[in-house]
């Protein structure tokens, strides 16, 4: 159990920080670039949506690996183990979008509350983000 939690916090921690980098590189970008404002945003948009997908394959490479090593859970449904499979499990369970289809069992279903809840906070970090950068430059008519 102790390597468990030492995986689910290694995983969060790399994209915290993930996330983090995006969204700085983002900012520091932004204002540099020789465009209007608005498609400014755009751009930070698809960053952020990178930043998310990249996010969410640091956990598929988790479920593939914690899935294969004994002891640690598995997962069962329509699943067949492999790298897709996990990247599909794991983008269900970081936007909250929920799984019926496939199911955690054992220690792994750790990881999957911690993922909704990382997926949850960083979501909306990037809202957030989003939100401010739109609200220093524009101008309301």
């Amino acid at each position: 159990m102790f390597y468990v939690l030492i995986i689910n916090t290694l995983l969060v921690a790399a994209t915290v920080m993930l996330h983090y980098e995006f969204l700085h590189r983002i900012m520091r970008y932004l204002p540099t670039m020789k465009i209007k404002h608005s498609y400014r945003i755009v751009f930070g948009v698809f960053g952020a949506i990178t930043a998310h997908i990249c996010e969410i394959w640091i956990f598929a490479f988790g479920y593939y690996v914690m899935n294969r090593v004994d002891g640690w859970g598995s997962i069962t449904g329509n699943y067949n183990g492999g790298l897709l499979d996990s990247a599909y499990f794991s983008f269900t369970v970081y936007t909250t979008a929920g799984f019926g289809d496939i199911e955690p069992l054992g220690p792994l279903r750790f990881l999957t509350g911690i993922e909704s809840l990382t997926g949850l906070v960083l979501i909306t970090w990037t809202a957030s983000f989003l939100y401010f950068e739109m609200q220093r430059h524009w101008k309301i008519v």
